[in-house]
This record gives C-alpha cells, sequence and structure tokens, in this order.
C-alpha cells in the first residue's frame, strides 16, 4: 500500500488527487491560473509556466489539508497535463515565451504546410495522424514561433511539451541532454512513431521549412512511455511541495488519456473525456489506419497497447459562451434542461465554436445553428448544442470502428458528465446504446495509477484500475427518441459533410422544414 499523487493540470486550474493505492482517493486540491486570449486575436491562447508552478505548489498544499495526511506519507508523484502545449526553452530549459496552450491555433498556415509536404512527399506519419496535421500540435506551434521570435532563434535549445517540461522541472534537470520525452505526446503531437524511426527526417523537416534546419537533433532526449520513471523529485520541489525528496516521477503524458485510464478503459472501450474539449480516447493490441483520427500511437495511452485519440475541439466551451451571452452562467442556464424532448427545439447545432478537430481536421471552421425562429431561447439552444455534440460524437464513433477500433463499451468521463445527466442521456439516445459515467470524477485518478506503477505498488496497469477506479452509473437510451435521433442524425451527417468540404453539392431545401416537422409533438 502506498499514498500517492495525481496531478493533473487542465485548461484553467491544476487538480492534485491523493489516493490509497489500495482503498481510494483520500483529498483533493485545486489552484487556478490565468489563461491570456487576444481580442484582436481570437487564436491566441497562451498561459505560464510560473503560473503553473505557483498553481501547483498552492493545490499541493490544500490537496495535503484536504486529506488530513504529512507530505512525508506520499510515495510518488505522476504529472498529465494538456497537449499539445507547447513552450520555447534555451539549452537550460529556461522559458523563452509562454505556452502555446493547446488550444491555440494560431499556426494554421504553419499546420497547412505541414499537411500539404506530406502529402507531397508521400510521408508515411501524415497517414497515422488522420491525413491532416492539425494547427493545435507542436510543430506547427514551434515553426509559427520561429517564424514570429526571429530576436529569440538563438538561444533557442529545445521545445517542450507542458507534461515534459513539468516533469523536467520537478526533478532538476536543467539541460535538454537530460530530458525524459512522454512517447505519449510526442506521439500524438509531434509525429512521432518507432514505425518510421521516431520523428520525421530532418529533410522533410528542412523542406517544411529552412528554420526547422537541425530540429530534429534538438527534440532529442528520450522518449519512454509512462510505466518508466523519469526521474526523482528534486530536493529544491520537495521543500516547495512539502514532499520527500528522492520520490518517483514517472515520465508524464496528455490529461485525456490518463484520464481514460483513470474512467477505467480496457479493449473495447470508447472514453468520451468531456470538458472544455471532448478527447475522444480508446485503445487496442493493433490498430490499423483511421481517416481523420487525430493519432494512432503505440504505447501512448496505454504502455503495452496502441492507443487512438480523436475529439471535439469545444464541448464545455460552447456550453459556457452560449451562457455566457445570455448574461448568465451554465448551472442556472441548465435548470430544466430534463424537460425538453428530442428534437424539440427544431434546432440543429454544428458545433465547431472553435474548429474541427476530428474527422475533418479544420480549425478553419466556424459554429453553426439551424432553424432559429423568433421565440427560440438560450436555452433552447444548449440543448441543441448538447444534441450537436452529441451527432458529432458518433460521427467519430463510426468513422473509428469503420477503421477497426473496437467499440464496445462507451464511457463518458471528464467533468460534465459528473454533473451533466442531460448530456449523459442524450449522447445514450443519439449513439442508440448504454453510456457507462464513472460514480465519482475520475480526474486524477489515471495520474494516481501510474504513479502507484512508479512507486512499486502494483505490476500493472490493469491490476491498479481494478484498485483505484470508480465503478460505473448507466443511462440506457429511451426508445422513444430512437426514430427522431435518427432521422436528425441523418440531416446532422449532410451538414457535417457538406459544409465541411466532404462531399459535392447538398440539396439542403429540405433541412428546415424537417427540423420543424421534428419538432412538432407526436399526435
Amino acid at each position: 500500500m502506498a499514498i500517492v499523487a495525481g496531478v493533473d493540470f487542465g485548461t484553467l486550474s491544476v487538480r492534485v488527487t491523493l489516493v490509497d493505492d489500495h482503498t481510494g482517493p483520500l483529498g483533493l486540491g485545486t489552484a487556478e491560473y490565468p489563461l491570456h486570449r487576444r481580442r484582436d486575436d481570437p487564436d491566441h491562447a497562451s498561459q505560464s509556466h510560473a503560473d503553473h508552478l505557483d498553481a501547483l505548489v498552492t493545490a499541493m498544499q490544500r490537496a495535503l489539508a484536504s486529506a488530513g495526511i504529512r507530505g512525508d506519507s506520499v510515495a510518488a508523484l505522476a504529472v498529465d497535463t494538456t497537449g499539445s502545449t507547447v513552450i520555447p526553452v534555451d539549452e537550460d530549459l529556461q522559458p523563452l515565451g509562454d505556452y502555446y496552450l493547446w488550444c491555440d491555433h494560431r499556426a494554421k498556415a504553419e499546420a497547412a504546410r505541414i499537411t500539404a509536404l506530406a502529402h507531397e512527399e508521400n510521408l508515411e506519419a501524415i497517414r497515422w495522424c488522420g491525413g491532416v496535421y492539425s494547427s493545435e500540435w507542436g510543430l506547427a506551434k514551434l515553426l509559427h514561433w520561429l517564424r514570429h521570435n526571429p530576436d529569440k532563434r538563438e538561444r533557442f535549445g529545445t521545445a517542450l511539451e507542458h507534461c515534459d517540461m513539468i516533469v523536467a522541472t520537478l526533478t532538476g534537470v536543467t539541460h535538454v541532454s537530460q530530458l525524459r520525452r512522454s512517447i505519449c505526446a510526442m506521439g500524438h503531437k509531434w509525429m512521432w512513431n518507432p514505425r518510421w524511426d521516431g520523428l520525421p527526417s530532418q529533410d522533410f523537416l528542412s523542406k517544411v521549412d529552412p528554420l526547422f534546419d537541425g530540429i530534429r537533433e534538438k527534440l532529442g532526449g528520450v522518449y519512454k512511455t509512462s510505466d518508466m520513471v523519469a526521474g526523482r523529485l528534486s530536493e529544491t520541489w520537495a521543500e516547495r511541495l512539502g514532499l520527500p525528496a528522492g520520490i518517483p516521477v514517472p515520465v508524464g503524458a496528455l490529461d485525456a488519456h490518463w484520464d481514460a485510464i483513470g474512467a477505467g478503459c480496457s479493449v473495447g472501450d470508447v472514453v468520451n473525456v468531456v470538458g472544455t474539449s471532448t478527447c475522444v480516447m480508446a485503445i487496442g493490441p493493433e490498430v490499423g489506419l483511421v481517416q481523420g483520427v487525430c493519432g494512432i500511437v503505440p504505447g501512448s495511452v496505454h504502455p503495452s497497447l496502441v492507443g487512438i485519440e480523436a475529439g471535439l475541439s469545444a464541448t464545455g466551451d460552447i456550453f459556457e459562451a452560449i451562457a455566457r451571452r445570455a448574461n448568465t452562467n451554465i448551472r442556472t442556464l441548465s435548470e430544466g434542461l430534463e424537460r425538453y424532448r428530442a428534437g424539440e427545439t427544431g434546432l440543429l447545432r454544428l458545433t465547431w465554436d472553435n474548429g474541427d478537430r476530428t474527422v475533418l481536421v479544420r480549425a478553419d471552421l466556424g459554429g453553426i445553428t439551424l432553424g432559429w425562429n423568433l421565440l427560440h431561447t438560450a436555452q433552447d439552444e444548449l440543448f441543441a448544442a448538447i444534441e450537436g455534440t452529441a451527432f458529432h460524437t458518433r460521427i467519430i464513433l463510426e468513422r473509428m470502428a469503420e477503421g477497426g477500433v473496437p467499440v464496445e463499451r462507451v464511457i463518458n468521463a471528464g467533468g460534465i458528465p459528473q454533473n451533466n445527466p442531460v448530456l449523459n442521456q442524450v449522447y445514450a439516445n443519439v449513439l442508440g446504446r448504454p453510456v457507462l459515467v464513472p460514480d465519482g470524477l475520475p480526474t486524477g485518478l489515471g495520474s494516481s495509477i501510474f504513479a502507484s506503477l512508479a512507486a512499486g505498488s502494483y505490476a500493472d496497469v490493469e491490476s491498479a484500475q481494478a484498485a483505484i477506479c470508480r465503478p460505473f452509473r448507466t443511462f440506457e437510451p429511451d426508445p422513444a427518441t430512437r426514430d427522431t435521433y435518427e432521422q436528425l442524425y441523418g440531416l446532422y451527417r449532410t451538414l457535417y459533410f457538406g459544409f465541411g468540404g466532404k462531399t459535392g453539392p447538398v440539396s439542403l431545401d429540405q433541412v428546415l422544414p424537417e427540423l420543424k416537422r421534428l419538432a412538432r409533438p407526436a399526435p
């Protein structure tokens, strides 16, 4: 038995979960940090490394107080973060700027250049990340930074994913030569894969832009799965966090990937980690190419299996935006949502407010709502947005199944499903299958599982999951909604691929009349 600390850096806050790895969670602490947006550039989203570290210290203190334990009883610490959240540093790992947060889309031109050249060169890597390289991912963000910071190029040592930067900081790494990098982060966001000996070739990268000359070497280090120890907590950070020096810190990972493990993901499961955005995660022993899926990487989600990632670029952020425009909050706006029936609003919502991550991989798209009339309310739009995210999720699951990914159970993880039974029920109805929801927030449990492996409590992920993961609540599909949602989904698919540019001319003349017909109550 060991007490371990699972650290989860989200978009707006860090959460520290203290877990007895035989009996379950003991305490929780959170702390917020600012997200820097710019009104003159809606694609900009950045955060400060110093702010993250200060918040970690506060969250750890609060977690220890919540658990009522002393820091010297903690045996290991593991870290997951958002991604691709990228920071440029010098050779001594000192930041040369702020993080490009995962939702920063400034690198659209760079991503388009990488995608176009990859297809011209018949680069194998592009096929394994869905055929399109995203502006949310590391190589595009790094190139954007190099292009827009000429005064800092000479000092540039490397770029790091957030999880690798935090782990390096906590373990006292002070030079790029000592780095341990996450296969999870680098595989899904930087086109790293053992199939082609790591990153794309230097020849390809230099063709993308001469600013990438020598970049493959600068992105060096030891690439490891998260069942490996990256280092030991340094004296400096042990003192700041109130933990014992020398406790093991495993290689970090992306938050949604470990959230899937913390939610109990096994082969045959698809986990929707629903938060500000949605990450759709799955694992399997062997998976082929899946067009439009964000990455298929061995050893990423689970160290011994192939990880598959897809997702929606905005989910909770859309709900919050609807409430904000109505000068209210999401809790108030959600009161009474359970009274809505399928399709009642007459609205059909394409939830591209922050672009499309999967399966179109187009950051240049925007949200669309069809069917407005003079009486519609913000709550109507909110319910239609929930339906829209469910329809989009169904498109993703169908694409994954077409590609050979086993889809036997659907689990809704992340923060929103814990507090929104309407969303879970709509997802069950739209997907036409039961939706399982952990009985308690699983965020932080994934990092706790990997911390318990580092502490030596368990030999494998499955054994740790059996002890730490929560039981499930089940939302069964309502048969009365089936016909309505099947018809609405057909309209949604037509609009999704039509506006998304994946089909020829689309006839839209019946969409609005059909929405009105489906909104009418049955006689």
